[in-house]
Protein backbone atom coordinates (compact mmCIF):
# COMPACT_ATOMS: atom_id res chain seq x y z
CA UNK A 1 0.00 0.00 0.00
CA UNK A 2 1.44 3.79 -0.94
CA UNK A 3 0.36 6.47 2.00
CA UNK A 4 1.48 10.07 1.60
CA UNK A 5 1.61 10.93 5.54
CA UNK A 6 1.26 14.40 7.27
CA UNK A 7 2.94 14.80 10.41
CA UNK A 8 -0.15 14.15 12.28
CA UNK A 9 -1.14 10.86 10.50
CA UNK A 10 2.07 9.86 11.01
CA UNK A 11 2.10 10.39 14.92
CA UNK A 12 -1.31 8.91 14.68
CA UNK A 13 0.31 5.46 13.36
CA UNK A 14 3.28 5.38 15.47
CA UNK A 15 1.70 3.04 18.09
CA UNK A 16 0.83 0.42 15.80
CA UNK A 17 4.54 1.31 13.90
CA UNK A 18 5.76 1.13 17.64
CA UNK A 19 4.29 -2.16 17.83
CA UNK A 20 5.38 -3.91 14.84
CA UNK A 21 8.92 -2.50 14.67
CA UNK A 22 9.07 -4.16 18.01
CA UNK A 23 7.85 -7.69 16.98
CA UNK A 24 10.57 -7.04 13.97
CA UNK A 25 13.07 -6.39 16.72
CA UNK A 26 11.60 -9.43 18.97
CA UNK A 27 11.70 -12.41 15.84
CA UNK A 28 15.55 -10.89 15.00
CA UNK A 29 16.35 -11.84 18.04
CA UNK A 30 15.23 -15.22 17.97
CA UNK A 31 16.44 -16.03 14.60
CA UNK A 32 20.20 -14.81 16.30
CA UNK A 33 19.76 -17.22 19.19
CA UNK A 34 18.77 -19.72 16.69
CA UNK A 35 21.95 -19.40 15.17
CA UNK A 36 24.04 -19.31 17.41
CA UNK A 37 22.75 -22.60 18.43
CA UNK A 38 22.96 -24.33 15.25
CA UNK A 39 26.51 -23.23 14.94
CA UNK A 40 27.04 -24.75 18.40
CA UNK A 41 25.10 -28.13 17.21
CA UNK A 42 27.66 -28.23 14.03
CA UNK A 43 30.71 -27.51 16.46
CA UNK A 44 29.74 -30.31 18.45
CA UNK A 45 29.75 -32.78 16.27
CA UNK A 46 25.72 -34.13 17.31
CA UNK A 47 23.37 -35.90 14.84
CA UNK A 48 21.89 -34.95 12.37
CA UNK A 49 17.95 -35.06 13.94
CA UNK A 50 19.48 -32.66 16.44
CA UNK A 51 21.00 -29.88 13.31
CA UNK A 52 17.93 -30.55 11.06
CA UNK A 53 14.99 -30.05 14.43
CA UNK A 54 17.39 -26.56 14.94
CA UNK A 55 17.74 -25.69 11.51
CA UNK A 56 13.93 -26.01 10.86
CA UNK A 57 13.37 -23.67 13.82
CA UNK A 58 16.00 -21.02 12.55
CA UNK A 59 14.09 -21.36 8.97
CA UNK A 60 10.33 -20.29 10.54
CA UNK A 61 12.22 -17.46 13.07
CA UNK A 62 14.04 -16.03 9.50
CA UNK A 63 10.35 -16.29 7.93
CA UNK A 64 8.96 -14.56 11.12
CA UNK A 65 11.16 -11.99 10.61
CA UNK A 66 11.02 -10.68 7.02
CA UNK A 67 6.83 -11.62 7.43
CA UNK A 68 7.03 -9.00 10.04
CA UNK A 69 9.59 -6.53 7.99
CA UNK A 70 6.73 -7.12 5.42
CA UNK A 71 3.77 -6.08 7.56
CA UNK A 72 5.12 -3.19 8.36
CA UNK A 73 6.08 -1.67 5.40
CA UNK A 74 2.59 -2.56 4.23
CA UNK A 75 1.94 0.31 6.41
CA UNK A 76 3.08 2.77 3.91
CA UNK A 77 6.36 3.15 6.17
CA UNK A 78 9.90 2.29 5.14
CA UNK A 79 12.43 0.72 7.57
CA UNK A 80 15.82 2.72 6.56
CA UNK A 81 17.93 1.15 9.25
CA UNK A 82 16.41 -1.63 11.75
CA UNK A 83 19.89 -1.82 14.03
CA UNK A 84 19.19 1.98 14.89
CA UNK A 85 15.48 2.34 14.47
CA UNK A 86 15.03 4.65 11.54
CA UNK A 87 12.26 4.74 9.61
CA UNK A 88 10.83 7.28 7.01
CA UNK A 89 7.15 8.31 6.37
CA UNK A 90 6.72 9.50 2.90
CA UNK A 91 5.21 12.90 2.91
CA UNK A 92 5.29 15.97 0.20
CA UNK A 93 6.80 19.54 1.35
CA UNK A 94 5.31 21.69 -1.33
CA UNK A 95 5.39 20.12 -4.46
CA UNK A 96 8.40 17.93 -3.43
CA UNK A 97 8.13 13.92 -2.13
CA UNK A 98 10.15 14.07 1.05
CA UNK A 99 10.47 11.57 4.20
CA UNK A 100 9.33 12.26 8.27
CA UNK A 101 11.91 10.62 9.98
CA UNK A 102 11.69 9.05 12.99
CA UNK A 103 13.88 7.06 15.26
CA UNK A 104 12.62 4.64 17.65
CA UNK A 105 13.07 6.56 20.89
CA UNK A 106 11.92 9.34 19.64
CA UNK A 107 8.19 10.17 21.33
CA UNK A 108 7.09 11.63 17.95
CA UNK A 109 7.62 12.62 14.50
CA UNK A 110 9.87 15.71 14.56
CA UNK A 111 11.99 15.52 11.31
CA UNK A 112 11.97 15.04 7.68
CA UNK A 113 14.49 14.94 4.86
CA UNK A 114 14.64 15.30 0.94
CA UNK A 115 14.43 11.81 -0.66
CA UNK A 116 18.62 12.03 -1.57
CA UNK A 117 19.71 12.93 2.34
CA UNK A 118 19.90 10.43 4.78
CA UNK A 119 19.71 10.67 8.88
CA UNK A 120 22.54 13.30 8.65
CA UNK A 121 20.28 15.86 6.61
CA UNK A 122 17.60 15.81 8.94
CA UNK A 123 15.51 19.13 9.42
CA UNK A 124 13.28 19.88 12.29
CA UNK A 125 9.56 20.26 11.25
CA UNK A 126 8.48 23.37 12.45
CA UNK A 127 7.65 25.87 9.21
CA UNK A 128 8.43 22.94 6.41
CA UNK A 129 5.20 23.24 3.99
CA UNK A 130 4.86 19.85 4.67
CA UNK A 131 0.79 19.22 3.17
CA UNK A 132 -1.96 17.19 3.83
CA UNK A 133 -1.51 14.80 0.42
Amino acid sequence: MFTLFTPQTANKALPEVRRLFSNILMYKKQAVALQEQVEMIIQSGSQFEQFVKKKQELNTAVSNYYKAIEQLEATGVVIKDIEQGLLDFPSKRFDEEVWLCWKVEESEIKFWHAKDEGFMGRKPLESTGIIEP
